[in-house]
């Protein structure tokens, strides 16, 4: 089932990059999710640094960041280190938030590009889809955490 705005989100509890457990039940502030397709891909690339440049924005915002996708811990903490990621990367090797939140797949094998806003209470105020433009999940990220201030 393919979660949507005002949706409660399902409880999960996932290792990073540095082999730390990150819980949603543990929310203190707004959220920022991004499911992306793959680690040291162009458009991944380009979307994990979009959310590493304007990260302080994030912050004053009131939000946290997190990217998932289905890398291991490895491949996650290669990935941040290259490219000075500040902000966890979550790992989903099972897919299971990744088919939780009903991130749909792309032609039928590439895993989807999907951004959430949530707030502190776990509830989807925001959702963006485009597998293409990883840049524009950024800008959509910010808008919608203006308009929840």
């Amino acid at each position: 089932m393919k979660l949507k705005v005002g949706d409660q989100i399902p409880s999960f509890s996932l290792k990073d990059q540095k082999g730390n457990i990150r819980t949603s039940n543990n929310l203190k502030k707004s959220l920022v999710l991004f499911f992306y397709p793959k680690d040291d891909t162009p458009g991944c690339t380009i979307e994990a640094c979009g959310f590493r440049d304007k990260y302080d924005l994030f912050k004053i915002l009131g939000a946290e960041v997190w990217g998932i996708s289905n890398g291991s811990t490895q491949s996650h903490l290669g990935f941040a280190n290259k490219n000075k990621l500040q902000y966890p990367l979550l790992c989903d090797q099972n897919n299971i938030l990744r088919n939780q939140f009903g991130v749909p797949k792309k032609l039928g094998f590439i895993e989807g590009r999907v951004t959430y806003i949530i707030n502190s209470e776990g509830v989807i105020k925001h959702i963006f889809e485009d597998l293409l433009n990883g840049p524009a999940h950024i800008k959509e990220a910010i808008k919608a955490l203006k308009k929840l201030q």
